[in-house]
């Protein structure tokens, strides 16, 4: 019998290959596999469901990661996927497979996150499953959230002309993994970033690990552009990185981009790191992921009503699919975009 290594496939070609086949039987189910969320009509509102697995060695690593913070990103990316689809995260569920060399005090931890996450957007934790492991921590979220069927945004509704804007900055996370990595220094059970006896190293760059350890989910960007009178046509976030994410909103929607790299938000400590550590900052930007910021398109019509949103960025605009995706050099050149981003499966 032939053998195809997963890595032949990727993430993404394996999830497609595995779900090509999948017809709904149930009519409350709206949406399926293919997007940042499930969809689900079960009245008025309709109910959004997301999933995410993090495994030790492969997500994370607790030479450095701090247990809390751990639980916190954990449920916090959760809460990103329903607010790329412009939902409402309203429960989770929590899965651990836990080995023996972990104490009921570190898992107290990893929930002390949790749960901080769970107050600040107002989310319950309803439920979940403990089991032993052999390798380690794994942590297994399950999301769901609310939304009116108005309001929900797909991947798959970029309209030729659509501005692309994303929120906040990008590459940040990345270089904060990249920092952490160099100096490979024991971080659990420390406050990040006001803790003493933080490395040399580390001082002056407390965004950048502040950035990866205990990121953010964009709220108050949604909330922005609800005030704004704004719906974005697509949406995602920006887990695996902007080029990966850019081109399957292209590709679902049947459209091509252009983005420009002097438009691409970059904040100063990754931009400084990255010359230090011989890095390209717009490579990063383009490919780092973990950023967790919103990736959206909106009609041109709405160019004068984004303006005054705060953290916004407009950095190019979709064309036809026969275009491609390109990224606009700072000289003019014209580079086409690959999905360099996160692939777990990758060899």
């Amino acid at each position: 019998m032939a053998r195809t290594e997963i890595s032949e496939y990727g993430e993404f070609g394996l999830i497609k290959h595995l779900t090509k086949d999948l017809k709904p039987v149930q009519p409350s189910t709206k949406k399926g596999v293919g997007d940042d969320c499930a969809v689900m009509d079960f009245g008025s509102k309709k109910v959004l469901m997301t999933t995410d697995m993090l495994l030790e060695g492969i997500h994370f690593n607790l030479e450095y990661v701090p247990l809390k913070h751990l639980g916190y990103k954990a449920a916090v990316v959760n809460f990103s996927d329903i607010y790329a689809m412009n939902g409402t995260p309203t429960q989770i569920t929590v899965s651990l497979g836990i080995s023996k060399r972990f104490s009921v005090e570190d898992i107290e931890e990893l929930y002390s996150g949790i749960r901080l996450a769970c107050e600040r957007y107002g989310v319950d934790l309803v439920g979940g499953d403990t089991c032993a492991s052999m390798t380690g921590l794994t942590i297994s979220i399950t999301c769901l959230g609310t939304a009116a069927a108005k309001d929900i945004v797909y991947r798959n509704g970029a309209k030729l002309n659509d501005l692309i804007c994303v929120s906040g900055n990008l590459g940040t996370a990345y270089m904060g993994l990249q920092l952490l990595e160099r100096e490979r220094i024991a971080l659990s059970n420390q406050n990040i970033p006001n803790n003493q006896g933080v490395p040399s190293a580390f001082e002056g760059r407390e965004y950048l690990l502040e950035r990866q350890l205990k990121p953010e989910a964009r709220r108050d960007i949604l909330e922005a552009l609800r005030k704004a009178g704004v719906k974005p046509t697509a949406m995602m976030d920006i887990s695996d990185g902007l080029s990966s994410e850019l081109m399957h909103i292209c590709s679902q929607s049947g459209v091509g981009c252009c983005v420009y790299e002097d438009k691409l938000p970059i904040d100063f400590q990754a931009a400084a790191l990255a010359e230090e550590m011989n890095l390209n900052i717009v490579t990063c930007a383009l490919n780092g992921g973990e950023d967790y910021e919103l990736l959206f398109t909106c009609s041109l019509d709405d160019y004068e009503k984004l303006i005054p949103v705060e953290d916004l960025y407009i950095i190019g605009h979709i064309t036809k699919q026969e275009y491609g995706c390109n990224l606009i050099g700072r000289n003019g050149e014209e580079l086409a975009l690959k999905a360099q981003g996160w692939n777990a499966f990758k060899e």
